[in-house]
């Protein structure tokens, strides 16, 4: 026959077995990893190691609510990352490879719900999103006190969406390279802006693409707060696509306000006849009295734009 032990000798033994385990053991079993594979449940405390630990598969990684200090560098597979509530994890300040937050070579990345600031880097373009290769989906997404938001290399097969996210006081022109942008996307295939706001830039272009196709909608170019802010939307070498139901504002502080969009001012790359510029509207900021162009074409290939509302002081097409 077995005897079982009172009630108070399994207490005082169960006791003795929690106090042995070390504190620091205790606390980490409460305490949820800032990263989080989601397909795998395993947590890092480390961003690049739940990056690693997806390599060349597909995978998700939950980011944890809080101030980071971290960055990671995506070499292969397709990879989303997503704050687990979103608009409370925040990537504060560092960089990898003196480039961005985010680095990315693989295939693909989804961005959603992250709020990404202070990037600075020596070379004046340190970005929150850095997209070298591969297709990039940034949603419900904020950027800003950087000197750039998003940069791209020169990918003609990459795609590039950002939709409902926010771009404020970004942008530079100190650096000896040149200006940095709000987002600055180098010869992919493909952009696609909607729902989005950009605000108070600190110089540079709020958009600058050079993309073959672009498409920017139902977006907000508020550039009343901006200081030494240069055009709204710059399409260097030419692009098809649309512009259409934006809302822009030029504010006062401008380093250049001869247009709020430029097409082929560095030359035309490609033909921008199939460029359509509709149903926008444009406007000096209350209290900004000048006279300005709402498109410039240095191309010629537009041959003018559809129907747009513009307020006082601006013209509606300008060949240059």
């Amino acid at each position: 026959m077995v005897k079982r032990l009172p009630t108070k000798a399994i207490l005082a033994v169960f006791g003795l077995a929690v106090a042995a385990i070390p504190a620091a053991s205790l606390f980490a079993q409460d305490r949820a990893s800032p990263y989080t594979v989601v397909e795998t449940g395993q947590g890092f405390e480390r961003l690049q190691d739940a990056v690693n630990a997806i390599g060349s598969n597909s995978g998700t990684i939950a980011i944890a609510a809080g101030r980071h200090e971290q960055c990671a560098v995506q070499t292969q597979g397709s990879i989303s990352y997503f704050a687990s509530e979103p608009g409370s994890a925040i990537f504060d300040g560092v960089t990898c490879e003196g480039k961005a937050a985010l680095v990315l070579r693989g295939q693909s990345a989804d961005v959603s719900g992250l709020i990404f600031q202070n990037m600075r880097v020596p070379d004046f373009n340190g970005s929150g999103i850095r997209l070298e290769t591969g297709d990039l989906t940034v949603a419900q997404s904020w950027f800003r006190d950087s000197q750039q938001g998003i940069l791209t290399g020169s990918d003609g097969s990459s795609r590039m969406v950002v939709d409902r996210s926010t771009f404020t006081r970004l942008g530079t022109c100190d650096g000896p390279g040149g200006c940095a942008h709000s987002i600055y996307t180098g010869d992919l295939g493909h952009v696609r802006i909607t729902n989005s706001r950009f605000e108070q830039g600190r110089g540079g272009h709020y958009v600058k693409s050079r993309a073959e196709r672009v498409d920017i909608a139902s977006s907000s170019f508020d550039d009343a707060a901006g200081r030494a802010t240069n055009y709204m939307i710059d399409l260097p070498g030419g692009a098809s696509g649309q512009i259409t139901n934006n809302w822009f504002v030029q504010g006062a502080d401008k380093e250049n306000y001869s247009a709020f969009i430029a097409v082929a001012a560095e030359g035309s790359q490609r033909s921008s006849s199939a460029l359509q510029v509709v149903g926008n509207d444009a406007r000096l900021a209350p209290g900004v009295s000048r006279n300005t162009v709402f498109v410039a074409d240095w191309s010629g290939d537009m041959g003018g734009i559809g129907d747009n509302a513009l307020g006082r002081g601006l013209s509606r097409y300008e060949v240059r």
